[in-house]
């Protein structure tokens, strides 16, 4: 898709910037600006968070990694579909801060999940619980934009358990290479694989409270 005969990297110009808005690997982006380099254009790992509403509403957080030089003259482009852009560092490190947010993410959304179960358990107006606790330290855009849609059983909201699963496959890979410790995600994968189990691959990351919920 890039670097093969038909690959987009064939037609570049010298002198251009690809900016390549994938979830891979560090290893991956590091390559992908070498091979770009020997052929005299610029490579940027420019991952991006927001799901599928942030997209379409042009408000994407988009990182990035690259010669700053090179993310300078293209700033502005992904700007016209993001409300924030920044530069983390050299090649891969675009990749390894949306590594970063996905550990994050993946521990909030299984929070939420338990949290909202436990309450639907005890009895509680949940709407009206997650409404009290998202003006305290509780709060979190997972909560505001999730919360009820999971108390709803809708799960149709772009980002889905197939994607995330191998966005965490990518970052438990990094974490054995630099010697960091993933407990919960890895524990947190193992739920996406039960959800998965269920049919609901498809799904959304929010639809982790299926597998206990039903």
């Amino acid at each position: 898709m890039t670097v093969g005969r038909d690959g987009a990297f064939g037609a570049m110009a010298k002198g251009a910037i690809f900016v390549d808005h994938t979830t891979a690997s560090a290893r991956v982006a590091r390559e992908l600006a070498a091979a770009a380099a020997t052929r005299g254009f610029a490579f940027l790992d420019a991952p991006v968070s927001g799901g599928q509403a942030g997209a379409e509403n042009g408000v994407l957080t988009v990182m990035v990694g690259g010669e700053p030089t090179a993310f300078e003259r293209a700033k502005p482009a992904i700007e016209s579909f993001a409300r924030a852009v920044t530069l983390m560092g050299p090649s891969g490190a675009g990749q390894l801060t949306k590594m970063v947010n996905q550990i994050c993410v993946i521990g909030v959304a299984q929070g939420l999940a338990e949290a909202i179960n436990f309450g639907l358990n005890a009895g509680l107006d949940m709407k009206r619980a997650l409404d009290v606790i998202s003006k305290g330290a509780a709060t979190s855009w997972f909560l505001e934009n999730r919360g009820g849609t999971m108390i709803d059983g809708r799960f149709d909201f772009g980002f889905a358990v197939d994607w995330m699963r191998k966005d965490l496959r990518i970052c438990m890979e990094e974490a054995a290479a630099n010697g960091s410790e993933l407990a919960l995600t890895r524990l947190v994968d193992g739920f996406f694989a039960e959800v998965q189990g269920l049919g609901a691959g498809r799904q959304d990351i929010s639809s982790l409270i299926r597998r206990l919920r039903g």
